[in-house]
């Protein structure tokens, strides 16, 4: 008799991962299922590759990686410091620099010479930053790098900010501050933000006065950038084809002559948020509304059995999508929307909030809200299912290994927990913990820090068609937005109260 084949997935899961157990040698080898659910397996072993940690002499601290798989090499640079750490008046100044890093030439280069040498030696570049930090990065390849080097220094370390470039600037933002009140989800969240923290810059919007060139104008970039952009507040990361013993005197060359920073930034402002149940409306004639609730979480990350419980608690709330409960609740079992999720913000220096989002049908509104909080008051019931708990442990036991694809997200991943103060070893800490938490420590966190009494409540829609009046929920205050009109109330409808 002719030895049988393995076919199809069955034969390829053999040939590749396992092998079949000894009990059956010399016999027809299994197909289908029963081949898959015979096989053996080695025990897996992981071992991801760490960057190797370097100071340069003049002062940086460098994240280094080699990867000879391809002539590439990615560089990063991270800086602390961005509009949160600097006074009001610099908002805007500070929210430009980044892209005006790329956009404005340098002191030396107009910026279409600039544009003509990216394009020239094939470089890609990116500029952003945040509240909190600022960043570049660039890919080049091997034989360009250092002519890489020298114009990404340049753009760094000598930006020339050009006038025509500082306009465009500002007339997007503008425009960008015209449309913001055009799209009830960025209207809610940036007016929410306003609501909950107030005069921080969480709750910072651009406004008019911020583009005036009294605040923005080139000198004021430049005082930025003095503040940010310079040594005492970077940390490099590179990672590719070059040894360290080649990229060492390039880096040291680039920052030899980089003046130090101006000024001190100021420190991490905590927010004074807000506290207490009560409802705000922003009226629009709008056929959906758009929710958004939230109170202090009094969770911080930290090597803390809070914290990684509050991860585990907030997946099964709403944070893991089809299988969350307020998903289950508010789509599946009730069809008052496409969506509907949870927020559970852990900053490393203060805490952060608790909450929820959807968008309904206006005929909807009040009995989605009830509905979200009534879920959130399961929570504080009675603990989760240990069905539920593993759920969502597993979501992140084995999504572990995606973070560790390519070099480049070890070595900005180690970047990024230096500049957070956490250990280098935080994931690894991250994902011990995780598979730690229990059923009950779940319930307690959210016993602690949830009281569905206590949400502050936004509403973008129109009251005319709500199903019930939002007093219904509590006290309600109309939330006014300037430059915002919301038209004349239909007659026969109820009015917001």
């Amino acid at each position: 008799m002719k030895p049988r084949l393995l076919c199809g997935t069955a034969a390829l899961v053999v040939a590749t991962l396992g092998t079949l157990p000894e009990a059956l040698a010399g016999q027809d080898p299994p197909i289908g299922r029963r081949a898959a659910e015979d096989l053996e397996f080695r025990e897996l072993e992981f071992d991801p590759p760490e960057a190797e940690r370097y100071t340069l002499s003049t002062g940086p601290t460098v994240f280094f990686l080699e990867d000879r798989s391809l002539p590439l090499l990615t560089l990063y640079a991270r800086f602390r410091g961005g509009y949160s750490l600097l006074p009001r008046d610099y908002y805007a100044a500070a929210t430009a620099v980044p892209g005006l890093l790329r956009a404005g030439g340098t002191e030396e280069l107009s910026p279409d010479s600039v544009e003509y040498l990216l394009d020239y030696y094939a470089l890609q570049t990116t500029f952003g930053g945040g509240g909190e930090g600022s960043f570049s990065s660039l890919n080049t390849l091997t034989r360009h790098l250092e002519p890489a080097l020298e114009l990404w220094g340049d753009i760094l370390l000598n930006p020339g900010f050009d006038s025509l470039q500082v306009e465009v600037w500002r007339d997007r933002q503008r425009e960008s501050m015209r449309r913001r009140k055009d799209d009830p989800g960025r209207l809610a969240f940036s007016e929410f933000n306003r609501i909950m923290f107030g005069d921080h810059p969480i709750g910072w919007e651009m406004e008019p006065e911020d583009l005036t060139r009294e605040r923005l104008n080139r000198e004021t970039l430049k005082e930025v950038h003095g503040r940010i952009f310079c040594p005492g507040n970077v940390i490099f990361g590179v990672v590719g084809d070059v040894s360290w013993d080649t990229l060492r005197p390039l880096l040291e060359d680039m920052t030899r002559d980089w003046a130090p920073c101006t000024e001190p930034l100021g420190e991490i402002r905590t927010p004074e948020m807000r506290r207490g149940g009560k409802v705000f409306l922003i009226p629009r004639e709008l056929a959906q509304s758009t929710v958004v609730m939230a109170e202090p979480g009094g969770i911080r990350q930290a090597n803390d059995p809070e914290y990684f419980a509050s991860r585990i608690g907030n997946s099964i709330l709403g944070a893991s999508g089809f299988t969350s409960r307020l998903v289950q609740r508010v789509r599946t079992e009730q069809g008052y929307a496409y969506s509907a999720s949870s927020l559970w913000t852990t900053p490393y220096s203060y805490e952060g909030i608790i909450g929820a989002v959807t968008r309904t049908k206006s005929e909807s509104t009040v009995a989605a809200i009830r509905l979200i909080l009534d879920t959130m008051e399961e929570m504080r019931r009675e603990a989760p299912a240990r069905e539920e708990v593993d759920r969502a442990v597993a979501q992140i036991v084995n999504g572990f290994v995606f973070n560790f694809q390519d070099p480049a997200q070890i070595v900005s991943r180690q970047m990024f927990y230096l500049a957070q103060g956490l250990p280098e070893d935080w994931l690894e800490i991250y994902l011990d913990r995780i598979q730690e938490v229990t059923p009950r420590r779940v319930w307690q966190v959210f016993r602690r820090h949830l009281d569905p009494d206590e949400m502050t409540i936004l509403v973008v829609g129109d009251p005319e068609s709500f199903d019930e009046p939002l007093s219904r929920l509590g006290e309600v205050e109309i939330w006014e937005v300037e430059g915002l009109t919301y038209g004349t109330p239909r007659a026969g409808r109820q009015s917001p109260r």
